[in-house]
């Protein structure tokens, strides 16, 4: 049954486990419950709505990447995106929110069109294998770059751009501490140690005072969605803003979701001789869902969280992962209180760890090739400086392509890698 429900062999995998990976994996992103609310609320959107919207959006895609694509990764609405949608579209170009959650609308129709047509798993395909594992490399950098941020180690300086933070802030020998923590457990082999370090970590930020027991209780029912249902405008549908708008929901969500697919896959273990995600279609289509239903009832993109990295590197390998996750975000729908209480600082240590454990592919890559390695090396380099794994993609691509041909290896890009390398181009002027 498992094994036909989530490509769980019992042979090669233990339940314990997957379920472990799960709730890791949702502990890491469970920060997005709070966060998106408040991003989004900016807007004029109902808070508590958004809740109840965040929530059931993750819920919904995370169980069709569960059952379809049986793949250990986890969707919510994505940070970046969900602030173009606020501070971009509608608090600076001036459009309604209700005109921005119809652009998402139309985002996911168009994402759902081009997975049927295999239009995403080509271009997933056509990324040279060099670049796949520049892909993980990069989103460790990446990950351990936010965890830093959010338990305040590195924070914005304006003098050289970062910085260290406060040290004598209690806030960042959490993260520090939790780092330590959870890094023991590690070295011992405990199971779950990434889970075990996030709440070590919440219990001593709350005796710390970083954080406090919720009031009025751990448990409510979830907020109505209703204020902010199938509210969509579709009186501007046609305008040049529009598409400016929609095309860079498009571009930013796509070569997120997929260096998210390709680095956690990869670090896995899970890609095939020739490179490919085993599924992919099944995933995208669990991103292409959740952002159509997500823009249903009210909240901006939902993307495959590249936080899943924590749950595989606890042995996630099943979609029994991602069902595991799925049931965390239902079961968060009446213990908001509880769940919001758990501070960035605590969920840092995990997300450094799981960067640590991203970089492991930098050895598969071809570093006497110029050609390959100065493209693997903008792919990682960009992704924490230019704070977006899609950018990093595009350096790497271009870069890529610039290369091979003015080296006369014109021959091994693809076609898709060229019109890919126009479309990039396009999007710096748009």
């Amino acid at each position: 049954m498992l094994n036909k429900l989530f490509n769980f062999d019992s042979a090669k995998h233990s339940i314990k486990t997957e379920m472990i990976a799960g709730v890791t994996t949702f502990m890491t992103m469970a920060y997005i419950l709070a966060v998106n609310p408040d991003i989004l609320s900016a807007t004029g959107m109902d808070k508590d709505a958004l809740f109840t919207a965040t929530a059931l959006s993750a819920f919904v895609a995370t169980l069709v990447m569960a059952f379809a694509a049986k793949l250990p990764f986890a969707l919510a609405p994505g940070m970046g995106l969900n602030a173009f949608f606020a501070f971009t579209v509608v608090l600076s170009m001036g459009y309604s929110w209700e005109f921005a959650l119809t652009a998402v609308f139309i985002e996911g129709i168009i994402f759902i069109v081009l997975t049927i047509f295999n239009i995403r798993e080509l271009i997933i395909n056509a990324i040279p294998k060099n670049l796949k594992h520049a892909v993980s490399v990069g989103i460790g950098l990446f990950i351990a770059f936010i965890g830093l941020q959010n338990a305040g180690l590195v924070v914005h300086n304006d003098a050289v751009l970062v910085g260290l933070g406060d040290m004598k802030s209690h806030h960042v020998w959490v993260g520090l501490l939790g780092i330590i923590i959870t890094a023991v457990l590690l070295v011992r082999h405990v199971k779950g140690a990434l889970l075990i370090g996030i709440f070590s970590s919440t219990l001593l930020a709350l005796f710390l005072g970083v954080t406090s027991w919720p009031q009025g209780g751990m448990m409510s029912l979830p907020p109505s969605i209703e204020p902010i249902f199938f509210k969509f405008d579709f009186s501007q549908v046609f305008s040049l803003d529009m598409l400016m708008v929609l095309f860079t929901f498009l571009f930013v969500d796509m070569f997120d979701t997929v260096g998210t697919l390709v680095g956690v896959t990869d670090k896995a273990g899970m890609l095939t001789k020739e490179g490919k995600i085993p599924r992919v279609k099944q995933a995208l289509f669990a991103d292409a869902i959740g952002t159509t239903f997500g823009a249903m009832i009210g909240t901006s993109t939902v993307t495959t969280y590249v936080e899943s990295a924590s749950g595989v590197s606890e042995g996630g390998r099943t979609g029994l992962t991602a069902f595991s996750a799925a049931m965390m975000f239902f079961l968060a729908l009446f213990f908001a209180p509880l769940f919001i209480m758990i501070p960035d600082a605590a969920t840092a240590p995990a997300l450094f760890i799981v960067g640590l454990f991203m970089i492991s592919p930098i050895h598969k890559i071809d570093l006497d090739d110029i050609t390959e390695s100065v493209p693997a090396f903008l792919t990682i380099i960009m992704m924490p400086l230019a704070y977006s794994i899609a950018e990093g993609i595009t350096f790497g691509m271009l870069a890529y392509v610039a290369l091979k041909i003015l080296t006369g290896k014109y021959k091994e890009i693809s076609v898709v890698m060229y019109v890919l390398a126009v479309l990039f181009v396009l999007k710096f002027y748009m």
